[in-house]
């Protein structure tokens, strides 16, 4: 089953003031006058391309007059190897009393942070990790919530050259070692707790077990979130945050100019089928990829107000913090995104004249279900676009964007992955929105939709690919010498092209749908079916929540076939009796196929998720089929999979 390609779109870009956006000043700079034109040309012509978006970004530093060496090694191509840059020097190019950052936590705190103001606190932070011995490098981890000090310490240490971390405080204390254990960081961030829920959360007690822990590590800094001045005395060569030392108020931040494939950030697989993978992504691929993405696919100008909510532990921060790069004010938040009655993103946005709109799938399904209706509870006259990442949105998703939030908005469903921090394919400011699908293919993302053969489809699923290197594939996996791992994660199931384990399907519109990850897509009968396609029709019936879907090996023990299983979190007060079961069956079997409907329904109290919010298909399959789940410390709730342990209903 595809879904049905709509002839007319929910939203197209204004005649009027289209040609302001970025990216049709580019297309215009570059000599063409359609998007699908452009594309072709950055993907045929690599360097011409690449080169191009270097100088029209204005990215600060020596590009060089070599743009790609190897240009068909995949992986092996090497970007702008005459390059020297850095990524810090360009997110500070603009030092000023605007705005730089505003910060918003759940308990109500708010802070703002001008330019010039952030620029002081990089420098006060780079000279303690001078004084502490890091060098170019070394590793500074982060085991921080989505706070100013993040930030700047992120800035601090990325300056110099040194190698930044990062995971979210809600991480137990094993989460955290599989994750910087493996990467050995010289200097720890942590907090004192956070909020979440209107609950405060303790973590000194999980920071003195994680110090204790990583000999690698010299130094400890506290930043103190839930007291002004918290007890830190349990946690080893540990110091608080305001006992930073003082420095020159005219002290300038150091700025090391750095090969374009120096490492910047280390990131994190999910981990959920065993110890996360360390990708190690460079200064000069992010950058670039991001300029791209923020100037010219969501139209971000200078003094514009971006959002995402995003724990520190999800690309998205990293996505997020590069639109200092383009001019942004970054607006932060942390905490539930349904505090206030669910409200608070909303008044968030409405009080700060949020432009840009960053969020979950997930939260736009959830905010549907409880009947908010921000565009009349709120004043959103700002919003120029809505971003969607993290599972696929579903066209219901959009309609409700476009009817209770905003007629006019750029709704941009993005879909890429940690693996580039970035897209593959995203919005587009000068393209029509279609209801259910991804506007376009990224610049210089050589994207496409292979079949079981290795063939490209179009208006057919398959696998989402990416035939051409591009700059911002990670330069490797941490203590993989060999690039055995790296290679096996994604060039395995076709030689020399990256596989990206997105079960896709490219559009008449050259627009892109998801319909969920390939391993853990359906197989009943030898039918491949995506999981969102299930989910879309579910979630629409107002007594469920939330959903997830398995294969069930059938008959147990063998591997001739499987059944579909579904899973379902109701809403309070509703139980699953036979004449629910019937109406989900019904619904599903009227708008998919029969091979779509469960064998069995069965409900559950809760839905098990990764600390980025997406739900673990492939780990509630294990734990059905009582095989080991590897790393349970990557879920956010890993005690809900004990609700899917030995159910009776599945043996039958």
């Amino acid at each position: 089953m595809t879904y049905a390609i709509e002839a007319q779109p929910l939203w197209r870009p204004n005649p009027n003031s289209v040609g302001d956006t970025g990216m049709a000043i580019f297309m215009q700079a570059s000599g063409y006058g359609r998007y699908a034109d452009l594309w072709q040309w950055s993907v045929g012509e690599p360097e011409a391309f690449w080169s191009k978006l270097w100088d029209f970004t204005g990215v600060i530093g020596e590009k060089g007059t070599k743009i790609l060496v190897d240009r068909e090694k995949m992986p092996g191509a090497d970007w702008f190897p005459e390059a020297r840059l850095n990524y810090a020097e360009n997110l500070l190019r603009y030092r000023d009393e605007s705005e730089a950052l505003v910060f918003r936590g759940e308990d109500k705190v708010e802070r703002r942070l001008s330019r010039t103001g952030l620029y002081a606190e990089v420098a006060r932070f780079q000279q303690f990790l001078i004084a502490s011995g890091v060098c170019e490098g070394d590793r500074v981890a982060a085991y921080l919530p989505n706070l100013p000090e993040t930030l700047i310490a992120m800035l601090a240490t990325t300056a110099l050259g040194a190698i930044w971390s990062s995971a979210s405080p809600d991480f137990g204390v094993q989460g955290v070692l599989d994750r910087f254990g493996q990467i050995e960081p010289k200097v720890l961030l942590c907090v004192d707790g956070y909020w979440y829920n209107g609950k405060p959360v303790d973590c000194l007690g999980k920071n003195a077990e994680v110090v204790a822990q990583m000999p690698s590590l010299v130094k400890t800094v506290v930043v103190p979130y839930l007291a002004e001045r918290p007890e830190i005395g349990g946690i080893a060569n540990a110091l608080s945050w305001q006992d930073l030392p003082a420095v020159d108020a005219k002290k300038e931040v150091v700025f090391r100019r750095l090969p374009f494939a120096h490492p910047l950030f280390i990131m994190f697989s999910s981990g959920t089928t065993g110890v996360p993978k360390c990708i190690v992504h460079c200064h000069g691929g992010v950058l670039l990829q991001h300029l791209k993405e923020h100037l010219l696919h969501s139209d971000v100008r200078r003094g514009d107000r971006l959002f995402y909510f995003t724990t520190c532990g999800w690309m998205m921060w990293n996505w997020l913090v590069s639109g200092l790069a383009a001019g942004a004010t970054l607006l932060l938040y942390d905490g539930s995104p349904f505090a206030a009655g669910g409200t608070v993103l909303f008044d968030y946005a409405a009080a700060e004249k949020m432009t840009h709109f960053g969020t979950s799938a997930k939260f736009i399904d959830a905010a549907a279900k409880l009947g908010l209706t921000p565009g009349k509870t709120h004043d959103l006259a700002a919003l120029r676009a809505m971003f969607s990442t993290g599972s696929p949105l579903s066209p219901e998703g959009f309609d409700w964007v476009y009817r209770e939030i905003k007629q006019d908005i750029l709704l941009a469903s993005i879909s890429g992955g940690t693996d580039i921090v970035s897209c593959f394919v995203l919005g587009n400011p000068v393209l029509p929105v279609y209801r259910g699908e991804i506007q376009c293919r990224g610049l210089g993302m050589a994207v496409d939709v292979f079949d079981e053969a290795g063939m490209p489809v179009r208006s057919e699923k398959g696998e989402l690919v990416c035939t051409r290197p591009f700059p911002v594939m990670p330069v490797g996996f941490w203590n993989d010498a060999d690039g055995a791992k790296y290679r096996a994660a994604y060039f395995e199931r076709f030689a020399d092209v990256w596989c990206h384990g997105d079960f896709s399907e490219l559009t008449a519109h050259d627009g892109m749908i998801i319909y969920g990850r390939s391993d853990a897509t359906l197989n009943p009968g030898g039918v491949r079916i995506g999981t969102a396609e299930i989910y879309r029709q579910v979630e629409q019936l107002p007594e469920v929540l939330e959903s997830l879907v398995i294969g069930q090996d059938w008959p147990p023990g063998r591997n001739d076939d499987v059944r579909v299983v579904l899973f379902v979190k109701l809403q309070d007060g509703h139980l699953l009796d036979a004449v629910l079961i019937d109406r989900i069956k019904q619904q599903i079997r009227a708008n998919t196929t029969p091979r779509h409907v469960p064998a069995k329904v069965v409900q559950v109290a809760d839905i098990p998720r990764t600390k980025s919010g997406k739900i673990v298909e492939l780990a509630v399959r294990n734990v059905v089929h009582a095989q080991p789940v590897k790393n349970v410390e990557a879920l956010a709730n890993p005690e809900a999979l004990e609700h899917f342990r030995g159910r009776a209903e599945l043996a039958d």
